[in-house]
């Protein structure tokens, strides 16, 4: 199933509504598409690298308004919508988890999530769960989805299709680091700050998984 989707997506960059598409797809991706919007942007960019900071923007601003409704399926739909849909995307064991980190760290986590193959869609339903602050949650996720869509976006715009296998070959390498370095510096904090106590978002979040 999940192929077929993949291919759907694909299929979609060639589409004459393809700007249309790479919205929805952004959009969905951020609350319960199992396709993240890489794929499609990456072609898009590739077919016209002058449009492709336009592009980074469109899926940037889609990304957003689709958090916010992920944000919304947690805060207002959780026992109804939310708990069900992350059961279908296989996020729930990995739902306890986010709700600790999120209330802990807050903006650090969504900040992080754009270098890094977090689902999203975790992070924005768990965020409307635990009932995080919902201006720290939009600027941080603005950062985020920014840094990660605008970057292709500039790297396609300014050096064109040759860039793409610098990207294919480098970012890759480049994000993995990132991640060590940031999940060694998650656990210097842990170790310093000995928060070995369970938070009450982990609480919450553990029992309505476990109901």
């Amino acid at each position: 199933m999940l192929t077929r989707l993949y291919q759907w997506t694909l299929a979609k960059a060639a589409h004459r509504h393809a700007e249309r598409w790479l919205f929805a797809v952004s959009f969905m991706e951020s609350s319960f598409f199992p396709i993240p919007p890489h794929p499609l942007l990456g072609l898009m960019c590739l077919a016209r690298p002058e449009r492709a900071v336009r592009f980074g923007l469109i899926c940037t601003i889609a990304s957003v308004l689709g958090g916010l409704f992920g944000y919304a399926i947690g805060f207002f739909l959780y026992e109804a919508v939310g708990e069900q849909l992350l059961h279908a995307l296989g996020l729930a064991e990995k739902f306890p988890i986010a709700a600790c980190y999120l209330r802990d760290y807050g903006a650090e986590i969504i900040l992080i999530k754009g270098a890094t193959p977090i689902p999203f869609k975790l992070i924005t339903i768990t965020a409307g769960f635990i009932g995080l602050s919902l201006f720290t949650f939009l600027w941080a996720s603005i950062v985020s989805r920014g840094f990660q869509f605008m970057l292709v976006g500039i790297l396609f715009w300014k050096f064109g299709r040759p860039i793409k296998a610098f990207i294919e070959k480098y970012l890759a390498l480049l994000s993995a680091l990132f991640l060590l370095l940031v999940v060694g510096g998650f656990v210097a904090i842990s170790t310093f700050s000995g928060t070995g106590h369970e938070s009450d978002a982990c609480s919450r979040a553990t029992t309505a998984t476990v109901r």
